[in-house]
This record gives C-alpha cells, structure tokens and sequence, in this order.
C-alpha cells in the first residue's frame, strides 16, 4: 500500500514537472515572437520617417512651390500632403514632386488654397 502511494506520488510530481516545463518553453516561444514584431513595427516607423524627411526635401527644392505650410506624412509608402498653397498651381507641383521620390507608392491630396 504504500508502494502504491509512493509510486502515485512520484507520478503525480512528475505531470506537474512536465506541465510546468511545456509552459514555460510557450511563455519563452510566445516572448521570442514578440519582440520581431516589436522590432518591425520599429522598422516601419524610421522607413515612414525616412520617406517623409525625402518628400519634404523634395518639395523644399522645388522652384516657385511654398513649403512653409505644407505637412508630410507618410506611412507604408502612402504620402499624405496636408495644408495650404496660396495658388492652385503649387498644389500640382507639389503632388508631382512627391511622387517622384523613391518609395512613395501614392500621394494623398489634402491642400487646400489660403485665403490670405
């Protein structure tokens, strides 16, 4: 009789050691998982930086566009313009020159025409 206990008990010890191993190795697998995608979004935030820092360069270049009032944002190769232009012409210029740097997918138009 108490065999029988002796050997339940080492048994009973036994799956609480095994579970407690295989949650730990899913505690570690599921940390080791969330630091890439931490790490990517990262990533995706200097590149939209980045391309945001080159369009405005771009538009700070071109003649006759006023960039003091324009906002650039960017995200995923998505440019967005926001603002104001005091004629519609510039808004043109300013939409071809964003879309002439590299890696920008689109421009979103979101100008408008000062009044002053």
């Amino acid at each position: 009789m108490k065999t029988t206990y002796a050997i339940r008990l080492v048994c009973g010890a036994l799956v609480v050691l095994a579970s407690l191993n295989v949650s730990a190795q899913e505690s570690a697998a599921a940390s080791a998982t969330a630091k890439p995608a931490a790490s990517d979004a990262k990533i995706a935030r200097a590149a939209d930086r980045a391309l945001q820092k080159d369009v405005l360069r771009a538009l700070s270049k071109t003649k006759g566009l006023r960039v003091s009032a324009i906002t650039v944002r960017a995200r995923n190769g998505v440019v967005t313009l926001e603002g104001t232009v005091p004629e519609q012409s510039q808004v043109g210029m300013a939409i071809q020159a964003a879309e002439g740097v590299e890696g920008v997918k689109s421009v979103t138009n979101a100008l408008t025409l000062s009044t002053l």
